[in-house]
């Protein structure tokens, strides 16, 4: 097993997914998500100009929280995202050349599993944290039943399909990092629209923690 980048102390281990999301509206957006509450934040390379997004988002906010890319899908898009400044990887799938890249950043990684094999694949290549993706097609007992193979200390995500309405079976079942998408941000949103939604899913969160 290679050494692991481990994955942050925060107070909520909530991640945004911004998918869409531009250069021009991302400062606005991510310092409301930080007001709320949020310390971990993906913009995904399919957005428009992702790399602009990232090196001003970690220009302005990386102190105080972790910026970084999802749907990372190659070892140069990884090495990039660390040249602008972003520290979090998260990818679909399991490359191992991808989280090689990372480590050797030193990236925090989350790189998107489903079955046991991949999960424990990642493990083994040093993940940070895992992403079983997509969450609504496991459920929370699908994710709860990989579990038992799985290290202990291992930090376990769900993504896909996960939103403040149904957050608390997920946190039951043994689950404790969580990307939001779409519940959380759709393009074309406002700061006012995203801050609403991101006061709910904090809420969400906090009540799931405390049972």
């Amino acid at each position: 097993m290679t050494e692991t980048v481990p994955w942050p102390t925060v107070k909520r281990h909530l991640v945004a997914i911004l998918r869409g999301i531009r250069p021009d509206e991302a400062e606005a957006i991510v310092g409301t998500l930080i007001e709320s509450g949020f310390e971990l934040i993906e913009v995904p390379l399919n957005s428009p100009s992702p790399f602009d997004s990232i090196e001003r988002l970690s220009r302005r906010f990386g102190k105080d929280c972790l910026i970084g890319a999802g749907t990372v899908l190659s070892a140069a898009d990884c090495a990039r995202v660390a040249d602008t400044g972003g520290r979090l990887m998260v990818a679909p799938n399991v490359d191992i050349d991808v989280l090689a890249m990372a480590k050797a950043q030193g990236m925090v990684t989350m790189p998107g599993v489903f079955t046991p094999t991949e999960a424990l694949l990642a493990v083994r290549c040093g993940a940070s944290a895992l992403k079983f993706f997509p969450a609504s097609v496991l459920g929370p007992s699908g994710i709860a039943a990989q579990l038992a193979v799985l290290p202990k200390d291992v930090v376990v995500g769900a993504v896909g399909g996960v939103s403040d309405k149904n957050l608390a079976p997920y946190v039951v079942a043994g689950i404790r990092a969580f990307g939001l998408g779409s519940s959380l941000y759709r393009p074309g949103m406002t700061a006012a629209e995203v801050r609403d939604r991101a006061v709910a899913s904090v809420r969400a969160y906090d009540e799931a923690q405390r049972g």
